[in-house]
């Protein structure tokens, strides 16, 4: 029989598991990026040309290759750690849709800015950061489950200046097509992926009713009989 101090012993080690697991492509994820960053710094060179050139040949691969490539520092740092709070919560909460959740947002998001964009080079992971955070907020209000709405609602509070970034007016600089487009497609896929992943837990009521329909069922079979 398990005591109720092993019960809790072995929740709080799932618990850590769970934790650690959450953590660990995110953080495999922004190395990668600081790796990356460190390399054109230390040999001088430029990678830019691996970013999104809209509607070229040259620039379809930067699909794929354009999240790893950001223009200095503070670029680097500004995509780095929502990437990281971001997928850290992406992974806890919704685990079994996790990875497609990233992988769809990342094929979108740059296809979606190569056909779209400006005719300029587009790099950086912001259009991931930006497609992970409506995916969250959207999901959270679509599944109408407390838990994730509370992550809907640090999501805002986290990062709702980000709104900003979807406007071209506001900073020529950036690539605002990757951010808007980053959150539509994060919105589209909250709504694609609403049936999978964690789901609001029925009322104990409504077991309770669908028990009693089931042996009133048993009871009429038997009558029938």
């Amino acid at each position: 029989m398990v005591k109720s101090q092993d019960f809790e012993n072995i929740s709080k080690e799932l618990f850590r598991r769970k934790i650690m697991i959450s953590l660990l492509l995110p953080s495999v994820f922004v190395s990668i990026l600081w790796v990356i960053f460190f390399f054109e710094y230390q040999f001088e060179i430029s990678l830019t040309t691996l970013g999104i050139y809209p509607l070229s040949f040259r620039g379809l691969p930067g699909i794929i290759f354009s999240p790893f490539i950001h223009n200095d520092l503070s670029h680097l740092f500004n995509n780095s750690l929502p990437l990281f709070v971001l997928g850290t919560a992406l992974f806890y909460f919704y685990p079994d849709v996790s990875l497609r959740v990233i992988g769809w947002s990342w094929v979108i998001t740059g296809t979606l800015v190569w056909l779209l964009g400006r005719e300029a080079w587009h790099i950086g992971a912001s259009g991931i950061v930006y497609s992970l955070a409506a995916f969250l907020f959207v999901s959270g209000l679509i599944r109408r489950y407390f838990r994730l709405m509370a992550v809907s609602l640090l999501v805002v509070y986290l990062y709702g200046s980000m709104v900003w970034g979807m406007f071209p007016f506001v900073n020529v600089g950036i690539s605002w097509e990757a951010h808007m487009l980053g959150a539509i497609s994060g919105m589209t896929l909250a709504i694609w992926f609403r049936g999978e992943g964690p789901q609001r837990p029925e009322p104990e009521w409504l077991d309770e009713a669908e028990e009693i329909e089931d042996i009133q069922d048993v009871t009429d079979e038997v009558i029938n009989e």
